[in-house]
């Protein structure tokens, strides 16, 4: 071994401060007596408490330290030797190698706690220093190192091997899924299965990959202590893990008690709220009656009592979660917090005009309905939405607030399920005789499928206009028909009515005074199809 390679190993005996806390190594050392300690591979020697003249001993680890930096391959092939001298006016014992002294250890060293002599304690220190230059030698040397990186590289195969093998069950889990899924093979339903499969196969690979890079880190810490240069890397990486370990354990353990009663918690909630929703079902379909329960309310009050049952259950168990009390998990609180007061203006908005068209019954699912320009069969009546289907067959989704702010016309409201009460208009010349017009009207009503024959058509005369006559048609539709498609019928049946007993649907217009006064004759009263009949 060369003098350069031997100072760059005595480098890597890394005389770091240990836990020590007198001659002999102890636990839990102070900064101050880890700065006293010396250590060599990591594993704590001696620590120097005398004080002699200035020299502190923190500088006599140091001194120490340069004296070894100094020693090349010939002199730790020495065995370490000790002399009895007296220094400083007090017993002391002197190390060194091949005639070169390089540490003194004397009585005020030592620690009454550990019970030792001078010369019990320095025969313990010279042993722990020859062991460790033995075994520093051993592992400097070509057979050692040659058996170090066969080991290596077996753990390099083995790392492949487990590479290998992954990359090849990931592919054949994946292979069996598909064809168990194409043939139906499963115990699994195959709805449930085409849910759960891409599931199972993505936690298998997440497996797989924790399982590796575990694997990988186990490596290189043990190949980092096969070497002297990078064992305490090594032994660092190992601690390390070690350490995190523990501490997640710990963590685990300590939040135990406190998951338990969350899940007791949220437990005893599911209970409450399955009880509540089975007699509230009772309610919605009329088996069981409740003072201020409206059955078609129900179904909201249900949700809401669970909303309100689970937010006290989280409130409850929020104490107990793990880290409820770390500054993490408050700042992250708050931030979500203040995310849904800035957005839940408009959101609350909508909820609460929900609740007040819910709770109001001013619509339902089903009923027809007039708003805006819309009109249409109601399909949902949501927390935030009211959802009409069109005519044209169209879903348009109204939110609430606008549901609620503006005007609401239920065209199936108090019938109750009888049909809808159908409405059209038509404008005709004072020329025409009204008895006449709203005989034209009945009698297209009753040509018209889908109306209610038992309820009469009932004619109005909405408006005397400058130049007409404003006239209404109401029929009574049949219960499922359709109101689009039974009023584009009428409106035909209107038109071949007025085109057979020659009566135009057109309003006039004048801009000057007609010559001779626009009226009907009292002989033109009770033209076809009107009865003759006084009025």
């Amino acid at each position: 071994m060369s003098k350069a390679l031997m100072g760059l190993c005595i480098c890597l005996l890394l005389f770091t401060l240990q836990d020590a806390i007198s001659a002999e190594p102890r636990q839990a050392p102070s900064p101050q007596e880890q700065a006293r300690t010396l250590s060599l591979l990591n594993q704590p020697v001696v620590m120097l408490q005398a004080k002699f003249g200035l020299t502190t001993p923190e500088e006599r680890v140091k001194r120490i330290v340069t004296i070894l930096r100094s020693l090349d391959d010939k002199d730790l092939a020495q065995p370490v030797e000790t002399h009895n001298v007296t220094r400083y006016r007090q017993p002391a014992v002197l190390f060194s190698v091949n005639g070169k002294p390089f540490m003194l250890l004397a009585q005020g060293d030592l620690d009454e706690g550990d019970d030792l002599t001078l010369a019990e304690s320095a025969e313990r220190v010279r042993l722990r220093l020859d062991t460790l230059r033995l075994s520093l030698s051993e592992q400097y040397s070509s057979r050692y190192l040659l058996s170090s990186s066969v080991k290596s590289l077996a753990g390099a195969l083995v790392i492949v091997a487990l590479i290998w093998f992954s990359l090849r069950s990931y592919a054949w889990l994946k292979r069996v899924y598909t064809v168990r899924r194409a043939q139906r093979k499963s115990i699994i339903p195959g709805e449930l299965r085409a849910f759960l499969g891409p599931i199972e196969v993505r936690l298998y690979a997440v497996v797989l990959t924790t399982t590796i890079l575990v694997a990988f880190y186990i490596w290189v810490s043990w190949v980092l202590r096969l070497f002297p240069w990078t064992r305490i890397w090594g032994m660092e990486l190992g601690s390390y893990a070690i350490g995190l370990l523990q501490l997640m354990g710990l963590a685990a353990l300590s939040a135990l008690p406190g998951l338990v009663i969350v899940i007791v918690i949220f437990i005893i909630t599911a209970l409450v709220t399955r009880l509540l929703r089975l007699v509230l079902r009772r309610v919605e379909t009329g088996q069981l009656h409740l003072p201020g329960l409206h059955p078609d309310t129900v179904g909201v009050t249900r949700k809401l009592i669970s909303v309100v049952i689970w937010l006290f259950a989280l409130s409850a168990a929020y104490p107990f979660l793990p880290g409820a009390n770390s500054l993490a998990f408050k700042g992250i609180s708050v931030f979500f917090g203040l995310m849904l007061t800035l957005g839940s203006a408009g959101l609350m908005n909508h909820a609460m005009s929900g609740l007040v068209l819910t709770y109001s019954r001013a619509l339902r699912k089903g009923e027809v309905i007039r708003i805006a320009d819309h009109e249409g069969v109601v399909s949902e009546v949501g927390m935030l939405a009211t959802k009409i289907l069109t005519r044209e067959n169209y879903e348009v989704t109204v939110p609430n607030a606008v549901v609620v702010s503006g005007r609401i016309v239920n065209l199936s409201a108090t019938l109750k399920g009888e049909g809808v009460n159908m409405t059209t208009s038509v404008t005709i010349g004072y020329d025409t005789p009204w008895r006449q017009v709203e005989a034209m009207l009945e009698l297209a009503a009753s040509r018209t499928p889908g109306i209610n024959r038992d309820i009469p058509p009932l004619v109005r005369q909405l408006a005397l206009q400058d130049w007409y006559v404003a006239y209404e048609l109401q029929v009574r539709l049949k219960a499922g028909e359709s109101l689009a498609g039974v009023r584009s019928t009428l409106h035909g049946h209107i038109q071949d009515v007025f085109n057979e007993f020659g009566v135009q649907i057109m309003s006039p217009n004048f801009i000057s005074q007609p010559d001779q006064p626009v009226l009907v004759t009292k002989s033109n009263w009770f033209a076809p199809p009107a009865g003759e009949k006084e009025k």
